[in-house]
């Protein structure tokens, strides 16, 4: 599927954040010594490593943000990969602007840059399955949006953005309730027809249980291969099938090969490596 963009009321605040929190109550004390105030500069953002680009809508604000007449030419678009050094953009205008905004700016793209890689590096493991790789809330705070946009960019797809979007009954929930049959009666009771019901299990008893009230999706916990074969036996079409649980690029060809539908993999986006990325001056004749 294409990726679409955030619209920019859901950037910008973000931007400007990052942005305040490092300028901070005097604004940039070195660039503002240092560079000339009517300098003009040329810099190129270059990839140090091989990976899926992800937020350049940010990259851009967070430098038009500080000054409008600095101007990027994109090189590469979010979900494109690059390898070592490729250029990603080439940016122009007042050194002090550029000098500002750099780190804000290199703090977006180098995270949502490194979430897409990640993701990339699944989604490929699993091709030719059709199994789909897929994120969870476990987002940085505050940037929940940005991050699950990195997912799809590397080729991914968000599970639910919030607890408001759809009902998830987890252990906890269970143990509540006292039984998994339970746990659904009463979140079916309790919301719309829309919202779609899943709900946790860790065995294939409580996954049987879920089947015989019916719901819309199964959450396949710490299964093993084995378990997740049978299980999606069990199903057999009546739900969505997700597998969980300390998911890599190693592991996840086989987790695929049951026949799950999809793939949840928290670590996407609380703790990918960044990618890479750093900012080069040229010199002014180039």
């Amino acid at each position: 599927m294409p990726l679409t963009p955030l619209p920019l009321i859901m950037i910008e605040p973000l931007v400007k954040a990052a942005l305040l929190e490092d300028l901070g109550r005097a604004g940039d004390l070195t660039s503002d010594a240092i560079a000339p105030a009517d300098l003009v500069v040329k810099t190129s953002l270059v990839s140090r490593q091989s990976g899926v680009v992800a937020g350049l809508d940010l990259v851009a604000l967070a430098f038009r943000l500080i000054d409008e007449r600095v101007e990027i030419d994109r090189r590469r678009q979010d979900g494109e990969t690059v390898t070592p050094g490729d250029s990603i953009a080439e940016i122009r205008g007042p050194a002090r602007a550029i000098l500002t905004a750099e780190r804000t700016a290199l703090n977006f793209l180098c995270r949502l840059s490194g979430i897409s890689s990640a993701t990339a590096s699944i989604v490929a493991a699993v091709t030719g399955k059709k199994a789909r790789i897929v994120c969870t809330r476990k987002t940085t705070p505050g940037l929940r949006a940005v991050e699950k946009y990195a997912v799809r960019a590397g080729g991914g797809a968000n599970h639910r953005f919030g607890l408001d979007d759809a009902v998830l009954i987890k252990d906890n929930h269970i143990a509540i309730a006292g039984s998994v049959a339970t746990a659904i009666e009463r979140a079916r009771s309790h919301v719309g027809h829309l919202v779609k019901i899943e709900v946790e299990v860790d065995t294939l008893l409580q996954l049987e249980e879920a089947l015989a009230v019916g719901v819309d999706a199964v959450l396949l916990d710490n299964m093993t291969i084995e378990q997740l074969h049978r299980a999606v036996d069990m199903t057999a079409g009546r739900a969505v099938t997700e597998a969980s649980g300390r998911i890599t690029p190693e592991t996840a060809p086989a987790i695929a090969a049951t026949g799950v539908d999809l793939i949840s993999v928290g670590w996407l986006t609380h703790s990918a490596p960044v990618l890479d990325i750093g900012l080069d001056f040229r010199p002014s004749d180039q």
